[in-house]
């Protein structure tokens, strides 16, 4: 029977439910919406790779000292910070990734400077920005949408960025 569902086959999630579903059991009392654009915020590069400088975007954030923050203490705002030298690490436990089955060490695996260092060094990328930026990750459209994407593309523009590369965690 093509109505009957085998328990060996996997059943649609539908994660919208499930988003709105979470929220509401928070207290939210406005349903949870996706974010979309009717025209997608993307743009095809005006120069060759070889010669374009890219901006490197994390969701992880700056640690300031050897004690690790309080996730919810760590300010929820668009920062920058020089790629040379690298940072030796960053501050990644408040973001959502399997904790259990993989581990945010290795610098390179959600921030890939040198990575970007060596392909501006080969010639495959005209150049790494100066500073790599800071996202924070936000449950209200209106402010990423309204501060933080603006603040974000102030900084790339101030420093002469024609594509970026996000890696969030």
């Amino acid at each position: 029977m093509a109505d009957t569902i085998h328990p060996d086959h996997r059943i649609f999630v539908s994660y919208i439910d499930k988003s709105r579903e979470y929220y509401a059991a928070q207290g939210y009392t406005n349903p949870y919406r996706w974010a979309y654009h009717q025209d997608a915020p993307f743009a095809p590069l005006r120069k060759p790779l070889a010669t374009a400088r890219i901006g490197l975007v994390t969701t992880a954030s700056i640690v300031e000292s050897e004690v690790e923050p309080a996730p919810f203490t760590l300010p929820k705002v668009v920062f920058s910070a020089p790629t040379d030298p690298p940072p030796g690490r960053l501050y990644t436990q408040h973001r959502s990734w399997d904790k259990v089955a993989t581990h945010t060490d290795d610098l390179d695996s959600y921030l890939p400077i040198h990575r970007l260092q060596e392909a501006a060094a080969a010639g495959r990328i005209g150049s790494l920005s100066p500073r790599y930026y800071g996202l924070p990750t936000e449950y209200s459209q209106r402010k990423t949408n309204e501060v933080d994407a603006p603040e974000l593309l102030r900084l790339c523009r101030e420093d002469g960025v024609d594509a970026v590369l996000l890696v969030a965690l």
